[in-house]
């Protein structure tokens, strides 16, 4: 291994202090607050039969001598034997905000058979330079960087997946349209092709209440120190003021551009889907602000391509509220197992698109919103045919309209000041008044 491509671990690659995991805590906390910790999983499983060890820092050199911070989890003996990678990357502070999610999910991965590398952007987590706004080129150009870095280690195949769930969806599709060459395939959870129409901040060209929760939370966010643990502690005070000094304020931009303008045409791949030309699997919830895109995207793109909704907010489907979760873990393996290590695993010989039928909309009290799984084996369906029905004063829907009576409804609140927000959090049901929006 060359010392450019040598791992730095810290001295304390396994464990964390007393210090860490308190800091650890109130990260938990904000990161609650912000709607980007899920709920606790349903579908928990044991991990594979392979031995791992995790790497708790990392430096990744970028072109301009910035350094980026990663964790990595890496199968024993992949120097030897290379394996593929798995590349997370997003601004919530590795060694805080995701760390819980992060461990659940990469060492599950890293015990069969893959590496998995978690970077904080840059400005962001424990990585060097400055805060920048959301899914700027500055963030495309490193995650090209990164995925180079990532491919030419010893440890790596060659082969690259990409994978994540709100900024991390957004980040995977925005980095799949750069093609880089060791990009073989992404998963995209809860994200947009559309940062215009189908975002946090406008709808229908109206901003919506969530462009202000989310734009303060990321204000919070992007204060966030690093760990003097990992960048040390010496000037880590002035290093925290420069970081602090140089956060725009970006709720502010945002509003400036109220129309669809190339600020927000830019890391939106509904402009060009041709541009992405690996496999995607797009994945997403009812109750989720950004369920559309997996339809747009299964009609969009013409790479190899499978689409997954369920009942749930924004979260992964083994951590799915409102229920039912499923096993995500072993149905993700398949993907990877398929596009990264060749093997047969039947999954694209399934349904293009599987979906949760549900038999009423979800509801803070149910915990598991009733319904089947239903599949089309492409989207749009060739079995769907238009049909109009009118709301009747028998308070039926009818293929026929009757005489117009007055009807007064008392619908559970799905407008006005009431309606909550247009995505709800991770935090456990339908109602949460949470964004988890970015």
């Amino acid at each position: 291994m060359n010392e450019e491509h040598e791992l730095t671990e810290s001295a304390k690659s396994n464990t964390i202090s007393r210090r860490s995991a308190m800091q650890g805590i109130g990260g938990w906390a904000v990161a609650a607050a912000s709607g980007l910790q899920p709920a606790q999983g349903h579908a928990g499983l044991a991990k594979g039969e392979g031995s791992f060890r995790e790497i708790e820092h990392t430096w990744i050199p970028m072109p301009d001598g910035v350094r980026l911070a990663a964790r990595i989890w890496l199968p024993l003996g992949a120097e030897r034997r290379p394996v593929p990678a798995l590349f997370n990357y997003c601004p919530y502070f590795a060694r805080l905000f995701t760390r819980v999610e992060d461990d659940a999910r990469f060492s599950w991965f890293a015990s069969h058979g893959y590496a998995c590398v978690r970077v904080d952007i840059r400005g962001s987590g424990d990585s060097e330079g400055l805060p920048m706004d959301e899914y700027v080129r500055q963030e495309q150009d490193d995650g090209v960087e990164i995925i180079k870095w990532i491919a030419a280690q010893p440890w790596c195949s060659g082969a690259v997946g990409m994978e994540g769930l709100s900024w991390s969806g957004f980040n995977s599709l925005q980095v799949a349209a750069r093609r880089p060459p060791a990009l073989k395939a992404i998963m995209t959870h809860c994200s947009t092709d559309d940062r215009y129409a189908d975002d946090a901040h406008f709808k229908g060209g109206c901003i919506i209440n969530d462009n202000f929760l989310w734009g303060t939370a990321f204000f919070a966010i992007q204060g966030t120190p690093t760990d003097p643990e990992i960048t040390g502690r010496e000037g880590w005070r002035d290093q925290w003021l420069k970081r602090l000094n140089a956060i725009d304020f970006n709720l502010g931009k945002w509003l400036t551009h109220q129309h669809r303008d190339a600020f927000w045409k830019h890391g939106s791949v509904i402009e060009d889907y041709s541009q992405i030309a690996c496999p995607v699997y797009a994945i997403g919830g009812w109750v989720d602000g950004y369920k559309n895109t997996v339809f747009r995207l299964l009609e969009g793109l013409k790479v190899p391509r499978k689409g997954l909704v369920g009942p749930w907010t924004h979260t992964y489907p083994h951590t799915g509220v409102p229920g039912p979760a499923i096993g995500y873990l072993p149905e993700a393996l398949r993907w990877w197992d398929h596009w990264l290590k060749g093997k047969p695993t039947g999954i694209m010989d399934e349904p293009m698109l599987r979906f949760w039928m549900q038999d009423q909309t979800a509801r803070p009290d149910v915990a598991d919103v009733p319904g089947r799984w239903a599949a089309e084996d492409q989207w749009p369906s060739g079995r769907s045919v238009p049909r109009t029905f009118y709301l009747n004063a028998s308070r039926r829907l009818e293929s026929s309209s009757s005489a117009e009576e007055p009807l007064i409804l008392a619908p559970w609140q799905t407008v006005g000041g009431a309606s909550g927000n247009w995505c709800p959090s991770g935090a456990g049901t339908a109602e949460t008044k949470d964004t988890a929006a970015g």
